[in-house]
């Protein structure tokens, strides 16, 4: 290992500032960033040019973070957003804030004021490490050029090791305009106080053996971790070496193959109704990379009762935060699930598995073809027929909503990376620019958004953003006229009082075409395979309006504050909308 100054002194350039940061930048892969220009970050976007990073440019900086957070949960890889100080900062707010409930690595870069104005109430001044400092993993001022190196390594190291998170670096305009002799440092990044890999202990994997052995009802709870780790087929292995069943949160969709026997569906306040039950009855639950969240436990003193409970985890603070475990695995989830499939026996559970299929009876499979013919058209039948028509193989981007949960029970998510969705935030407004940057993260992937009317029309703007940057995505627009997952609520539990959920929207065929784009309206089940097929066809982004009936509503639903078994079933009278659960 050379020695400090050797490294130092090796391949010195006198660059500015905001040189240094494209340079640190490109030496950690960034290939490109989604931004928006302004004062306190001009001296950047002016030695951009400089660079062979592509820069995608938003409409508006809420847009920005949520394509950075599309690309890297597409990819794998950390995504990268920009944007200047006060308002261009505060407006990548929301999007930060997603990245960090869902574990997602991103770096935002923001400019500052000059570090002597800092505190003067200047002009655009915001304090954005203190405005973010509870939505990330982690975050930086930067006001000395020597600095700006450093942090750009650190930021992308805390972003991608351990449990991902987001990390903000906010430079100040001095310090990106400032000059210094600067050579990249190739050694590994060392942080004090920070150590985010845990080794196993012996002892707890020694328990874990001993409970999955002992077994006679277990499940394993599959969350997004999973997929974040890249061991879906590691947990498939053992899910079939002990003949264990495999709940899905929603996130962790794709991470255990939809198709595979034993995969149950997702569990939660709108999972399968059998789902839940076989949690209620389990009698050992492997929650592997999830977290507990409340849609996924209902009551918590009513959780799964009679089950001792493994928590396969990387964060130690999640550890107990929400259901005390038996036994927890703090570390890396793939080298954990390999010890123990070489530590334990192969094992059947027949028994279990009959009674599962009992708690399935004949709604094990939701199979709309075999629906009542209906002159109507509801959100599952798209959902159903999307994902027929794309062979489950598109890389669906949703919104959040009803639209979000009926995709999560009618697209059958046979692969990992392939379900991109908001889930501990809830973001409305996410999908259309999350799903622009998974089309430039994977370009050869079939990209669809989920959304619904109301939170599409939130970020609607970036549709100019994808016809300027000629990125091909295909729209799903589910309209029913309502903010629809409020007005379910409204009416299972305000007593049908509609307040402020019936909404009109633009004409979004005309929207499109306002944008250059192609617009398609459907209103009749027969029309849909057509223009699934016309957007596929279409070399450039095409958004299709479904007009789906009004008030049509998610079954089953587990009722805040009830026990996850306490679900809302859907009334045996309507036969015209999706199978039922």
């Amino acid at each position: 290992m050379k020695d400090a100054a050797a490294v130092k002194s090796a391949g010195r350039r006198r660059l500015s500032g905001a040189h240094i940061l494209w340079e640190a930048l490109v030496h950690e892969g960034v290939e490109v960033v989604f931004g928006y220009p302004g004062g306190a970050i001009m001296p950047a976007y002016d030695t951009l040019l400089d660079y062979p990073i592509r820069h995608v440019l938003v409409r508006h900086e809420q847009g920005a973070s949520h394509m950075a957070d599309g690309y890297a949960r597409a990819s794998g890889k950390v995504g990268c957003c920009i944007a200047t100080s006060g308002p261009g900062a505060t407006n990548l707010v929301t999007g930060i804030a997603t990245a960090m409930l869902d574990s997602i690595p991103l770096v935002a870069i923001t400019g500052q004021v000059a570090s002597k104005l800092i505190g003067s109430d200047a002009f655009q001044e915001v304090d954005i490490t203190g405005v973010t400092l509870p939505i990330t993993k982690h975050n930086y001022l930067v006001t000395r050029v020597e600095d700006i190196g450093p942090t750009i390594r650190e930021a992308f190291y805390v972003a991608r090791s351990g449990r991902p998170g987001p990390v903000l670096v906010d430079i100040t305009k001095d310090a990106q305009q400032a000059f210094m002799e600067w050579a990249f440092d190739p050694r590994p990044v060392r942080m004090r106080g920070y150590r985010p890999e845990h080794a196993l202990s012996e002892a707890d994997l020694e328990a874990a053996v001993r409970l999955i052995e002992n077994a006679e009802k277990p499940v394993i709870l599959a969350g997004h971790g999973i997929v974040q780790a890249g061991a879906t087929e590691l947990v498939k292995a053992f899910a079939e070496k002990h003949d264990i069943p495999v709940a899905c949160t929603l996130l962790g969709l794709g991470g255990f193959p939809a198709t595979h026997p034993l995969c149950l569906g997702m569990m939660g306040m709108h999972g399968e109704a059998w789902v839940n039950q076989s949690i209620q009855e389990a009698d050992l639950l492997l929650a592997i990379g999830m977290r507990f969240d409340d849609r996924v436990t209902g009551k918590l003193e009513t959780y799964a009762p009679r089950a001792r409970k493994i928590h396969f985890e990387r964060d130690q603070a999640e550890v107990n935060k929400n259901v005390k475990v038996d036994v927890a695995l703090v570390g890396d989830l793939a080298d954990a699930v390999a010890t123990l499939q070489a530590r334990t026996k192969a094992k059947s559970h027949g028994t279990w598995s009959s009674r599962i299929r009992e708690l399935k009876g004949d709604a094990a499979v939701r199979d709309i073809q075999q629906m009542p013919s209906s002159d109507k058209l509801y959100a599952a039948h798209v959902m159903h027929d999307l994902w027929r028509l794309t062979e489950g193989k598109a890389l669906v981007v949703t919104d959040v909503g009803q639209h979000q949960m009926w995709e999560a029970q009618y697209y059958k998510h046979d692969y990992a990376r392939r379900l991109v969705t908001s889930g501990g935030l809830g973001t409305m407004g996410f999908a259309l620019p999350a799903a622009t940057g998974a089309k430039i993260a994977c370009p050869n992937e079939e990209v669809w958004v989920v959304a619904g009317d109301g939170g599409f029309q939130m970020t609607a703007c970036e549709l100019s953003t994808l016809a300027q940057e000629g990125v091909k995505v295909n729209i799903a627009v589910i309209n029913n006229g309502y903010l629809g997952m409020v007005r379910q609520w409204q009416q299972f539990f305000y007593d049908g009082r509609y307040s402020a959920t019936p909404m009109r929207s633009p004409d979004f065929v005309k929207l499109a075409e306002a944008h250059g784009l192609k617009g398609i309206r459907v209103t009749r089940r027969e029309d849909v395979e057509a223009a699934v097929r016309a957007a596929q066809a279409h070399p450039e982004t095409v958004l299709v309006e479904f007009r789906v009936e009004q008030e049509d509503s998610v079954y089953p639903m587990v009722p805040a504050g009830a026990a996850l078994n306490e679900m809302i079933r859907r009334p045996s009278a309507i036969v015209e909308t999706a199978a039922d659960e």
